[in-house]
């Protein structure tokens, strides 16, 4: 087996946090010698994470055998996912901002159930491609607010905001919000742009009335505001593990809580 050095785009910062959280973990539990100290596991973490080495290749890099390496990583995830901020706590971060942005965005996935048909809750058909539905918040800059809990990518954005119970959120704090067409009627505060409507509801042919210049305009001005939330969607998807999940959907949650905690102290 080769070993060789490598390097990966993480702050000194991001490597310092999550090392404290894995040494109070340990002092919590009364975990006592360990093979890799607390900045060597967190090193192992971010690097599965980040890069999205395997548990053999890093196992091999670190000198543990692949099970030890496991334990580690899977440890570490959980350490790391139980710092993710709440709805509540997002909402609160919201409410200094002059607005946020929402928006949902498809994490691919390809361990799903194919040949019992439990791929289909799973199927995107906007995507053409499994994955699980994430709703982000960010800000007016597109830095991460918050990011919600998965859900099967099949789920309407608009639909997987309700169950979030993100438009109620917003709404009863009164947060200013910009989305797009497929939040329209989501909540009392979201902004959505105009959609052409159909010239003849009873028509057979499909035809869409026009949007006048004044609704035209509005239009530009809500993609004005929104465009930059979908920075928070690419600094999601940036980080490797998350790019394509490998494991059971029903981790999915977990990745995500673990990769906004790194991103929101980084």
């Amino acid at each position: 087996m080769l070993v060789y050095r490598s390097g990966m785009n993480v702050s000194t910062q991001g490597l310092r946090f999550i090392t404290n959280a894995l040494r109070t973990h340990r002092q919590r539990i009364g975990s006592r010698w360990r093979v890799l100290s607390s900045g060597q596991q967190a090193l192992m973490v971010l690097a599965h994470v980040r890069k999205g080495e395997t548990y053999h290749d890093l196992a091999v890099g670190f000198g543990v055998g692949t099970t030890t390496a496991y334990r580690y990583l899977r440890e570490g995830m959980e350490v790391l996912a139980a710092l993710a901020p709440t709805l509540e706590q997002a909402i609160e971060t919201a409410l200094k901002k002059a607005y946020v942005s929402l928006d949902g965005t498809l994490l691919r996935i390809d361990r799903v159930a194919m040949a019992s048909k439990g791929d289909r809750a799973y199927y995107s058909g906007k995507h053409k491609a499994h994955g699980v539905n994430v709703q982000v918040i960010a800000d007016p800059a597109g830095r991460l607010i918050w990011a919600s809990p998965a859900l099967p990518g099949a789920r309407h954005d608009a639909g997987a905001a309700r169950q979030h119970a993100i438009p109620a959120a917003l709404a009863e704090a009164g947060v200013t919000t910009f989305a797009d067409t497929a939040y329209i009627g989501a909540g009392a505060t979201i902004r959505a742009p105009f959609r052409r409507v159909r010239r003849d509801p009873g028509s057979r042919l499909f035809v869409r009335r026009e949007l006048s210049t004044g609704q035209k305009a509005v239009n530009t001005s809500i993609s004005q505001m929104r465009a930059p939330g979908e920075r928070a969607n690419a600094e999601l998807k940036n980080w490797r593990i998350l790019q394509k999940i490998r494991s059971s959907p029903a981790h999915a949650t977990r990745l995500v809580n673990a990769v906004q905690v790194l991103i929101l102290n980084s």
